[in-house]
């Protein structure tokens, strides 16, 4: 038998917009022994809850847990709304607040006239109050309707738990759908998925046999279809699939062959729902379909705006060359006219080759030609990155403010919208977007979409880089086409003759190391050793860094993969003791098997615009406040996000990880006074150029690549990366042609 507490829910402490409550719970009732001692007494609880209202009789299921703050308290698990079920108890309900116009004398009247069962006969009688003295139909229509409200919500989430969804979950779907929950859920349980964001293909997975769903059921595949192209967009980075490989992966996932009919129609069913785009036998996610095309009719459209006429733009160029001590060569002030006069350019061009100078000169020169104040200038231009760290960067070249793509779109975390888009779009006039390599398809679409055709496009990126987490390859794609004006950067510009980064970051794009790649230069230094010693290699190399000044802005490690003896999970554990050991000058705070404790160095891994901190941001702990002393109640840590203090809970830990070492594609947005790079066999399905070359360019003054020298010359002659299936080149090609 479950263990319960009955009672009177008497006020709350704490209610969250997403049915999260912290409450003031009078015990009458327990069959848990150790809960005895609380009856007649007060306990608080914490659980999830439809609608919770003060003096009415539950009964929750749960147990008791002791919580640093509030002490000993029940965790509801689920619980029962307990109708009163004596006269006096059934007056007190019905002239509650509950249901307005009824006060107490109308109260007795119906208990008088319906008897001990009065509320059920209000239930399932549909004219019984009219018996009630003076009763009118208008009131009594209200009191039905109220009382039936009031079990409508209870018996709803009593039956989404039956089927087995959490509280949490089931308080979502029932926010959705109110009083249509369960014909809903009954008519197709799969609708679900698209109608609430909390609830995936495999939670419904686990929950049809109480709904007897048969494995063939088609609402089923067609939801299986989704899930399928869901996961291998996701996962390969492409942006439409191929009939055979959906076909397959859905049969596998089903263990059976679905007949091609069936399969089919569904496919077309889908499609006339608009989920899915059937393209000359290419299969996309709708909305993967047209980002793409709205980036081609972005494009497109561009390119058929006149251009723009500015006189003296080499005279504006060598003014800024006199101001700056500076002297552009032939490839740069190219890029520096064309980005003026057309209206979309792609500037890319490797480390060290001067994008972030043309960058710099391109504002200058847009605001002394167009003749702008500062101000107006601001208003104007657009200075866009994919990452935060990335957006700082074009700041401290500029002098100008930039932000995040998400942040300058006014993304939505809730709602996953943005406010920037197609109806409300921004009117700067001049965009100028770097990192491009970094943004995918459906991320370059939406903002595409919230842009006037009144504008001049710059895109900067480097073409050798790793292509977007996301679906996507959109520099790439754009480039090879031969649709935009490209201007490739390739002279490069070294601090000092005995430099090597940017030389080492030019031979592995070609795919040609040299045979001196072991020798020490000023920036560059490549430590031999094998696999067992990295770690104690790199605890050695930062011991001597810590002696010499350790700033954990400037310096960093990053690593292809988190597991493993050398992979990034057991390297950050190893280094922290290095770096932050513990101390009892530092409070710490345990989630999983992880430490956190203050002055840790921590990566942010997803977007919180709310915050200003977005995927990719590093930061420091600044402090951690616990729960017996916070304000809150809570485990309270502080992160210090470049003087940007943002405060996280316990349960947002998992949008943290330690920032000892990082992932290189992580690192991507990002440079590196200091780069540190372990190289090993053990990565070896990480190790192809692409790879390297990203974490390579992330060193600004110096490079340390330390491991295996045949395992770096592998990964450097390793080209073969997966080839993503994307559209957008071909599309752009037959557009602007024809």
């Amino acid at each position: 038998m479950k263990k319960f507490i009955k009672g009177t829910y008497r006020r709350n402490i704490f209610e969250s917009d997403k049915g999260y409550v912290i409450g003031i719970f009078r015990v009458r009732e327990t069959n848990d022994e150790e809960l005895e001692d609380f009856v007649d007494k007060t306990i608080t609880f914490t659980g999830y809850f439809a609608d919770l209202k003060l003096d009415d009789t539950y009964i929750f299921y749960g147990e008791s847990v002791e919580h640093p703050k509030y002490g000993f308290q029940y965790q509801v698990s689920e619980y029962e709304r307990v109708k009163p079920e004596d006269k006096d108890g059934i007056i007190e309900f019905l002239s509650s607040n509950l249901f307005k116009g009824v006060g107490e004398k109308l109260a007795k009247s119906i208990v008088e006239t319906l008897g001990d069962n009065t509320l059920d006969r209000i239930l399932t009688e549909e004219d019984c109050l009219l018996l009630v003295p003076k009763m009118t139909s208008k009131k009594a229509k209200s009191i039905v309707d109220t009382l039936s409200k009031y079990e409508e919500s209870h018996q709803t989430i009593v039956y989404l738990s039956e089927l087995g969804f959490a509280m949490k979950d089931a308080l979502s779907i029932y926010n959705k759908y109110r009083m249509n929950t369960i014909s809903n859920i009954e008519n197709d349980i799969y609708r679900v998925i698209d109608d609430v964001d909390e609830i995936t293909f495999l939670k419904i997975e686990g929950l049809r046999d109480k709904l007897n769903i048969e494995d063939n059921d088609e609402r089923r595949i067609k939801a299986c279809i989704l899930y399928i192209m869901q996961a291998l967009t996701y996962h390969n980075g492409d942006t439409y699939l191929t009939y055979e490989t959906i076909h397959t992966e859905v049969s596998r996932y089903l263990k059976y062959d679905v007949d091609e009919i069936t399969f089919d129609s569904m496919l077309e069913e889908l499609k006339l729902f608009k989920k899915i785009k059937i393209q000359r036998e290419k299969y996309y996610l709708y909305d993967i379909y047209k980002a793409e095309k709205e980036i081609v009719n972005k494009i497109d459209t561009l390119e058929k705006l006149p251009h723009s006429n500015y006189k003296n733009l080499e005279r504006y160029i060598e003014q800024l060359e006199k101001i700056n001590d500076i002297s552009y060569n032939d490839k740069q002030r190219e890029a520096i006219i064309k980005a003026l006069t057309n209206n979309v350019v792609i500037i890319t061009g490797g480390p060290g080759t001067g994008k972030t100078t043309i960058i710099k000169a391109i504002t200058e020169i847009y605001k002394q030609a167009n003749k702008l104040s500062d101000k107006e200038l601001e208003e104007r231009i657009a200075l866009l990155a994919p990452t935060g760290r990335a957006s700082k960067r074009m700041t401290e070249a500029t002098l100008l403010p930039a932000t995040t793509i998400h942040r300058f779109l006014k993304w939505n975390k809730d709602t996953n919208k943005f406010a920037v888009n197609k109806y409300n779009k921004d009117n700067s006039h001049l965009i100028i977007i770097d990192e491009v390599s970094m943004i995918d398809t459906n991320l370059l679409g939406s903002l595409f979409e919230g842009l006037t055709d009144n504008i001049k496009l710059v895109l900067v990126g480097d073409y050798n880089q790793l292509p977007s987490v996301g679906p996507g390859q959109v520099l790439k794609d754009l480039i090879e086409s031969d649709m935009v004006l490209t201007i490739e950067l390739d002279l490069l510009y070294r601090q000092r003759d005995n430099s090597y980064i940017n030389i080492l970051a030019s031979e592995i794009k070609d795919g040609e190391i040299n045979e001196y790649f072991k020798e020490t230069k000023d920036d560059y230094t490549f430590l031999e050793c094998d696999s067992t010693m990295i770690v104690p290699s790199l605890k050695k190399m930062c011991m001597q860094i810590i002696k010499h000044g350790y700033d954990y802005k400037k310096f960093q490690i990053m690593a292809p993969m988190y597991r493993g003896t050398n992979g990034i999970d057991n390297l950050n554990k190893q280094l922290q003791e290095v770096f932050n050991p513990r101390s009892i000058d530092k409070e710490e705070i345990k989630y999983g098997d992880v430490y956190y404790r203050e002055n840790d160095k921590v990566l942010q891994l997803v977007n919180m615009p709310d915050d200003n901190v977005f995927n990719g941001d590093i930061g420091v702990i600044d402090r951690i406040v616990k729960a017996n002393i916070s304000k809150s109640g809570k485990n309270e840590i502080y992160i210090d996000f470049d003087g940007n203090i943002v405060k996280y809970e316990t349960k947002d830990l998992i949008k943290i990880k330690h920032g000892y070492v990082i992932t290189i594609h992580k690192s991507q947005g990002s440079e590196f006074d200091v780069v540190v790079m372990p190289i090993t066999h053990e990565y070896y399905r990480m190790l192809y150029r692409k790879l390297v070359y990203t974490g390579v360019t992330r060193a600004k003054k110096k490079l340390i690549i330390i491991g295996e020298g045949d395992s770096f010359i592998r990964a450097v002659m390793n080209n073969n990366e997966y080839v993503r299936k994307t559209d957008l080149k071909n599309k752009l090609i037959e557009k602007i042609t024809s």
